[in-house]
């Protein structure tokens, strides 16, 4: 059978306005801007226990958001944050008490959301408990969650004066097992609920 090769006349134009609104090159692999130097993501899909984890908070955070009816959003992974001209993070989870700064035809969120949950791999890890924690720490993020799917824990932190402080690490079969949620005033998270997939 023969294949045809698809041409736009409006290919560089696209390609143009593309690489304005996105940032990338058409076909450039995915990437985090981490203090203005660009680092790839992992070829390989997320592990399905992060899918899984993800999707339970964004859900928690959501119907509780839903049924308090408050002005709040959660924002699903892979939806970019702009914290400075330098530093485009894309957090697996992260809620925003105000209607989001969107801009460029929605393709980022311009402003640091008040909680961040990262879900840590092997390759995202060292970003996460480091460079990246710092920046959320200096950018005024004011409760950021390290979830680590290996340990089927939580370590969960409070920004004080600009400094994050660690409030406690929340783990399966544990007494520390109920997150006080710090930007909301009566959103307890039961770990429990949250690594349920792994206790049946």
């Amino acid at each position: 059978m023969e294949v045809l090769e698809y041409y736009s006349p409006n290919e560089e134009i696209y390609a143009g306005s593309y690489e304005i609104i996105h940032g990338k090159k058409v076909g450039e692999p995915d990437y985090e801007l981490i203090r203005g130097e660009k680092i790839y993501m992992a070829a390989e899909a997320p592990s399905i226990s992060h899918g899984i984890i993800v999707a339970r908070l964004g859900m928690i955070f959501s119907n509780y958001i839903e049924e308090k009816n408050f002005d709040a959003f959660v924002i699903a992974a892979n939806s970019e944050v702009h914290f400075s001209k330098d530093c485009h993070y894309k957090p697996d989870v992260s809620i925003v008490m105000r209607k989001p700064n969107v801009l460029e035809k929605e393709k980022f969120i311009d402003g640091s959301p008040d909680l961040v949950v990262e879900v840590i791999s092997e390759s995202s890890k060292k970003y996460d408990i480091g460079v990246k924690k710092e920046d959320y720490e200096r950018f005024g993020v004011k409760e950021y969650w390290i979830v680590d799917p290996d340990k089927k824990s939580i370590e969960v932190y409070h920004n004080v004066d600009g400094k994050f402080n660690l409030s406690g690490e929340y783990k399966i079969h544990s007494e520390n097992t109920l997150i006080k949620v710090s930007i909301f005033n009566d959103l307890i998270v039961d770990v429990h609920k949250v690594f349920k997939w792994w206790l049946n």
